[in-house]
């Protein structure tokens, strides 16, 4: 009788294993779409046989198994990184090419070849009321277009600050959502695959803002650090970045120069320079090393405010050796306010078109010198023209996107490969449970079987003792 009952027993225990066993199985059936999933199993304890004791052997559930693989989630993270770097490279790029027209049908070039056409006709009716004013319509044309490209690209930069904020403010969500997540797991939710799925989900949206290392402490909980140095996120605590400025210092070559932005860790340290990856690392380079070229910093004024004080130097500088049909020596035709930003403030002097000094005094004097001699800045004879240089400034923007968007197709085919091997090592496959089901079903069913066949012969055992 004590036999029948210890194998009862044991199979009923080994009935409520399986069960558990199924219950795991259906759970990774309805969590198969579930963002970063990882399936689990059943992990079974076998017990103790020996019916002498009364120990009836069998087996009882264990601990939950995950199948995640942290390797393979490291190189999902960091190909997540290299892909938000990419991707925020050509967005940022994107914006600042439309910005450039190496067509020259509109924008600087247009207006610049417009301008050498009014000068060539001035030179041929250097008297002309009419072509004098076409020069001065000209002149304005250029002026707006420097000044309408320099503020195109002060509104890019200000949209890449702000997106940086934005950015940093994400992370810093991200960071407090996994110091919630610690604190669960410190209250003893650790073995949780939900919570788990939330952790891992979160660390691939985190990963796309920056390079981040993240490791799981022997209590369960995760320390997260960007740049593999400063930490985010530790146990229950979050740590805050913020974004500042770096104006430029009074001994620099460009002391008035635009700020640098700055990327500060929760104590204040500036952790700019090692933050080279992910979306952060392309809008501060964007922000700190691509913006500076034309807009210019501290140790540069930038190559369209350069281009634009270069030409309008040289037109007044002609124009100012020259004399008027009166006699009278040239003005200028260009002035600027700012010489930090001479392309943002450069605009048509006061002048009116009679004192266009068309008049080179020589000797010997040329009624039409000046004026033919700023139709041939089109053309130089040394050196690059300005539509050449301002042809070289697209290039390069042109140049940097299709690098961006190389680089953008080769990262996502590495995330893609990266994360086809995490679902291979940790996703759900549905064939792979309908197996385990299977199993499981015919196990728990043999097992049914059996409880029945004990207690029918438990029964007769009973009935047997009764009549006898």
């Amino acid at each position: 009788m004590a036999t029948i009952t210890s194998s009862l027993m044991s199979a009923s225990g080994a009935l409520d294993a399986f069960t558990e066993a199924l219950s795991v199985v259906e759970n990774n059936v309805a969590n198969a779409s579930t963002p970063d999933y990882a399936s689990q199993s059943e992990d079974f304890v076998p017990l103790e046989l020996n019916p002498s004791q009364g120990l009836p052997g069998g087996v009882k559930a264990g601990q939950l198994i995950s199948s995640r693989d942290e390797y393979a989630e490291q190189a999902v993270q960091q190909q997540t990184t290299l892909l938000g770097q990419a991707q925020q490279d050509v967005n940022s790029l994107t914006s600042i090419q439309s910005l450039f027209d190496i067509s020259g049908n509109s924008g600087i070039p247009a207006a610049l070849n417009n301008l050498f056409s009014a000068f060539s006709a001035w030179g041929q009716t250097p008297d002309s009321s009419v072509a004098q004013q076409n020069v001065i319509q000209q002149a304005t044309a250029v002026a707006n277009a420097f000044q309408q490209t320099a503020t195109g690209l002060e509104t890019a930069a200000y949209d890449t600050r702000q997106q940086l904020q934005a950015t940093v403010d994400q992370v810093n969500q991200f960071a407090s959502q996994m110091a919630g997540f610690n604190q669960q797991i410190m209250n003893g939710n650790r073995a949780d695959p939900a919570l788990d799925a939330e952790v891992h989900s979160t660390l691939d949206q985190l990963s796309n803002d920056g390079s981040i290392s993240a490791t799981q402490q022997s209590d369960g909980t995760w320390t997260v650090l960007l740049n593999g140095q400063t930490p985010l996120v530790m146990e229950s605590q979050a740590y805050a970045l913020s974004v500042g400025t770096v104006a430029p210092s009074a001994n620099s070559p460009n002391p008035n120069g635009p700020a640098h932005l700055s990327l500060l860790s929760s104590d204040g340290t500036d952790i700019t320079a090692d933050t080279t990856a992910g979306q952060l690392g392309s809008l501060l380079n964007t922000a700190n090393v691509v913006m500076p070229q034309y807009l210019g910093d501290e140790t540069q004024d930038g190559s369209l405010n350069t281009l634009a004080e270069s030409f309008a130097q040289n037109v007044n500088t002609l124009l100012t050796n020259g004399l008027q049909s009166n006699g009278a020596a040239g003005v200028p035709l260009f002035s600027w306010t700012n010489t930090t930003n001479v392309a943002q403030t450069l605009q048509v002097s006061s002048i009116t078109p009679s004192q266009l000094a068309a008049i080179s005094p020589g000797p010997p004097q040329v009624s039409n010198g000046v004026a033919l001699a700023l139709s041939q800045l089109a053309d130089p004879t040394t050196g690059l023209s300005y539509t050449q240089s301002y042809a070289n400034m697209a290039s390069n923007v042109g140049s940097l996107l299709d690098t961006a968007n190389a680089n953008l197709q080769t990262q996502q085919a590495a995330v893609a490969q990266a994360q086809n091997v995490r679902q291979q090592v940790s996703g759900v496959s549905l064939d792979q449970e309908a197996t385990i089901l299977l199993q499981f079903q015919q196990a728990y069913e043999a097992n049914s079987r059996l409880v029945n066949i004990l207690d029918q012969l438990t029964e007769d055992t009973m009935n047997m003792l009764i009549t006898s």
